[in-house]
């Protein structure tokens, strides 16, 4: 089942004690989400193809260094997007992101959901994952966004409550995220924290956790919001389920949602070539990867995907640069 389903059909609320007091506390969670997440009006499904291919615009070193907010706007007022959490965890491994071996929220599934404004340019993003197909979470942090936020400038709320920033040390003046987002905790989880009484050393490493269960979504929105935008825009198929749903109904069940499954687009091939012939003049080097690297130039972005390159002996994987275009009119848009 996809997450999107699991979100859909879950209402079990969530609910603490406190152990001193006795005190029960129901905190917005994913049965809060459930009626809201379903009524998206655009529900997208990524395969493993494309979730490859986000990941590594999201997460190569290379491929952050390019000033791209203009391009990037939500499709819709409210959608969903998800992804499997299998070649996005061997991404972040091969890109060196440090996993939790034991951590749920690296397995099964993982889903954002988007609120944004008419045009796109402002909104916000709660995320979600699954522990198991009974069990779904949902991030106690949200982000908001300001895709026209100026550098220097503070994104502008949607609803007024201001956020922190979470910034790439390695490219602090060239960030997508420093500078158009921010994060805080959804409004139940900031009065019940407020109110527990933490030292400011827990209350710091509780914020770090949370925030850590959301900001590692956000590069993965931010590409595949950038490939819908190509003037050719990804290959989709949309996922209808009346005959499934009608017997799900008559025995009891509840029906699945409608989805738009988006696949990545056909990319140029390259081969494996293997030459026998001894290598003449200056030594190749040994076999390597390389990085993925994004460059924009107007209103076309150039990416060279990650590849092997090196030693004749060893085999060498011929690069590809793939090209995307956007139209011009979305490439001018002033920041």
């Amino acid at each position: 089942m996809n997450l999107l389903d699991s979100v859909a059909q879950y209402h079990t609320p969530f609910v603490v004690r406190d152990r001193s007091s006795g005190r029960v506390t129901a905190l917005n969670n994913t049965a809060d989400c459930a009626g809201p997440v379903a009524r998206s009006s655009l529900r997208y499904v990524l395969s493993d193809d494309l979730t490859r291919l986000c990941a590594d615009l999201a997460y190569s070193k290379g491929a952050g260094s390019v000033a791209c907010a203009d391009l990037l706007h939500a499709p819709a007022q409210m959608l969903w997007m998800e992804w499997c959490n299998g070649p996005w965890r061997n991404a972040l491994q091969e890109y060196g992101f440090p996993l939790i071996p034991t951590g749920s929220q690296w397995v099964g599934r993982r889903g954002a959901w988007v609120r944004a404004t008419p045009d796109g340019r402002r909104g916000l993003v709660r995320t979600f994952w699954s522990v198991s197909a009974a069990d779904v979470l949902a991030s106690s942090v949200e982000a908001y966004f300001d895709f026209d936020t100026e550098s220097g400038e503070e994104p502008k709320p949607v609803d007024g409550k201001r956020g922190t920033r979470v910034v790439d040390a390695e490219r602090p003046d060239d960030d997508v995220l420093g500078r158009c987002f921010r994060f805080r905790y959804e409004h139940s989880w900031s009065e019940y924290y407020g109110a527990a009484g933490l030292t400011s050393e827990v209350s710091f490493a509780l914020w770090r956790h949370a925030v850590g269960t959301i900001a590692m979504d956000i590069p993965m929105l931010l590409s595949f919001f950038l490939l819908l935008a190509t003037r050719n825009g990804l290959p989709q198929r949309r996922q209808a389920f009346e005959r499934l749903n009608l017997r799900r109904r008559q025995s009891g069940k509840a029906p699945l949602l409608d989805h738009v499954e988006v696949t990545a687009p056909l990319l140029p091939e390259y081969r494996d070539y293997r030459c026998n012939a001894p290598v003449v003049g200056r030594r190749s080097p040994r076999l390597h990867h390389v990085r993925g690297h994004l460059v924009r130039r107007g209103s076309q972005i150039f990416w060279r995907v990650p590849h092997l390159r090196g030693s004749a002996r060893s085999g060498v994987v011929r690069s590809r640069t793939v090209t995307w275009t956007f139209d011009r009119a979305a490439a001018g848009r002033a920041h």
